[in-house]
């Protein structure tokens, strides 16, 4: 067996290898989702939050100021007098700090305990924004505490702006329950990020451990090792790659039995008719004294061993068109007329054996194939029927259709096949009795070359001993229906 070169045998580059290529996608599909809990949750979260805080906070300014807006005049004890009848812990504003501030920008009313943390939403613009009628709020997010402030103007029935109502609220609790929600997260994107690195890991190492098999067993199978096998557990694609691998090797080994076997017998084949030539001519020349009548004798027989040569070579070149599928150009065979020339032509060798042919042939026996594969079934059936068969015998050819099939059968009262070689018959070289073949000018070839065909032409073949002596083969064709273009055209 020749060496296989590895010089075009490519080998993996890390940042282009299956292996890295699956961790980089993993990965990134990890990221993606680690950010988006990071980011989209804590800020979906935050902005509820503010949502909230903003419905809430202008409810209680604009109630406060609706409250104040009957007063003729905005002053600092009519205004603290309103403020404690609208008893505030009533009104669910407890931790709300609340400012009202008259028109002259003068504060009326402030919270007794100051407010808490720095208040970033009270400056003189907004001051200004709310006196000119327009209702301002503010939030934020700092310090872990939420910041909210509205503004709203305080307007008479006459429309005049009498002042501004400024509400805040510090909530501390809502930002410790965000941070807490956002260490959370943070705590569980780690742990996430850890498993994934884990299992990524684990799954790349399962799926390159499969791969490295496979590709330690077509290295294998590369160097001519067709015995071996993987197993692969499991029932997903690569168990199953695993088992058509398998499958393959099976029947690559197969193949190469055959392909040896067919090279030695084919050697032998042909090895056998040169050696007769070779000693036969070597016989001439060594032999200067030799008669005219041995050496005609001698080249009679160097020229039937190079027919016989002849008829092996062509043999062989037609099993090797039917191994590689050349393709034919098929049409609609009439059989009968194909049995009929082909009889004609075999009839003398039949009767140089004192053999008689007989034919039963229906018409319309019409199939796909081509008027040369048809040909090649018939000559060899017949010729096989006719050479291995006894003197006075006889060889029946029988034509017969209906609308499943077309069969067509040859039977002989030849010497038969014995029960125990039938299922061999039509290996190539395979032959019952080797010395009678060699002197009938047999090559094993010619029912191998009959069953390919057959199946070339999706027909069946079978061979059985007859009753009375010899055998029968009988071929079966579907019937050809032309196509809807064959009947146009």
């Amino acid at each position: 067996m020749g060496t296989i070169s590895r010089d075009n045998v490519r080998k993996p580059v890390l940042f282009s290898s299956i292996k890295t290529k699956f961790a980089l996608m993993y990965f990134s599909i990890i990221a993606v989702v680690l950010i988006l809990m990071n980011t989209y949750f804590l800020t979906r979260s935050r902005d509820m939050i503010f949502a909230s805080k903003k419905a809430f906070v202008e409810k209680q300014a604009t109630f406060i100021s609706a409250s104040l807006a009957p007063l003729d005049d905005l002053t600092v004890d009519n205004v603290d007098k309103i403020m404690k009848q609208l008893d505030i812990s009533k009104l669910d504003i407890s931790e709300l700090n609340t400012t009202i501030i008259g028109s002259d920008g003068n504060v009326l009313f402030y919270p007794v305990d100051g407010s808490d943390g720095e208040d970033a939403g009270f400056t003189s613009d907004n001051v200004r924004i709310a006196m000119e009628g327009n209702d301002v709020f503010f939030l934020s997010f700092s310090n872990g505490a939420f910041s909210s402030s509205a503004y709203t103007p305080i307007i008479k029935s006459g429309g005049d702006i009498m002042g501004i109502v400024y509400v805040r609220e510090y909530d501390i609790e809502q930002g410790k329950i965000l941070i807490g929600l956002q260490s959370t997260i943070q705590n569980i994107s780690i742990v996430v990020a850890l498993l994934s690195i884990v299992m990524v890991g684990f799954f790349i190492w399962t799926i390159m451990h499969r791969i490295s098999l496979i590709l330690s067993a077509i290295k294998s199978v590369r160097e001519g090792e067709y015995n071996y096998r993987i197993q692969i557990r499991g029932s997903d694609e690569m168990a199953i790659l695993g088992d058509e691998f398998n499958s393959l090797t099976n029947r690559l080994r197969e193949t190469d039995e055959v392909r040896r076997r067919f090279v030695a017998d084919a050697s032998h084949e042909l090895k056998t008719p040169l050696a007769s030539i070779r000693l036969l001519s070597d016989s001439i020349l060594q032999n200067e004294e030799m008669d005219v009548d041995t050496v005609h004798e001698f080249v009679n027989d160097i020229g039937a061993e190079a027919e016989r040569l002849s008829r092996t070579t062509e043999k062989l070149m037609s099993l090797t068109r039917l191994d590689t599928k050349v393709t034919t150009k098929r049409e609609d065979v009439d059989i009968r007329r194909v049995v009929t020339s082909t009889l004609r032509m075999l009839n003398p060798l039949a009767e140089s054996r004192e053999l008689r042919i007989a034919s039963r042939l229906d018409g319309g026996c019409f199939v796909y194939s081509t008027e040369d594969d048809i040909y090649q079934i018939v000559f060899n059936l017949v010729e096989n029927a006719i050479k291995y068969n006894i003197p006075n015998g006889s060889v029946t050819i029988t034509l017969t259709h209906s609308q499943q099939e077309i069969v067509l059968t040859v039977d002989d009262t030849g010497i038969g096949v014995p029960e125990d070689d039938l299922p061999y018959i039509f290996d190539r070289f395979y032959r019952v009795d080797k010395a009678r073949s060699r002197e009938a000018g047999g090559s094993g070839l010619g029912l191998s070359i009959v069953r390919a065909t057959v199946r070339e032409n999706n027909g069946k073949i079978t061979a059985a001993r007859r009753a009375g002596g010899g055998m029968r083969f009988q071929v079966t064709f579907p019937p050809y229906t032309p196509s809807k273009s064959d009947t146009e055209a």
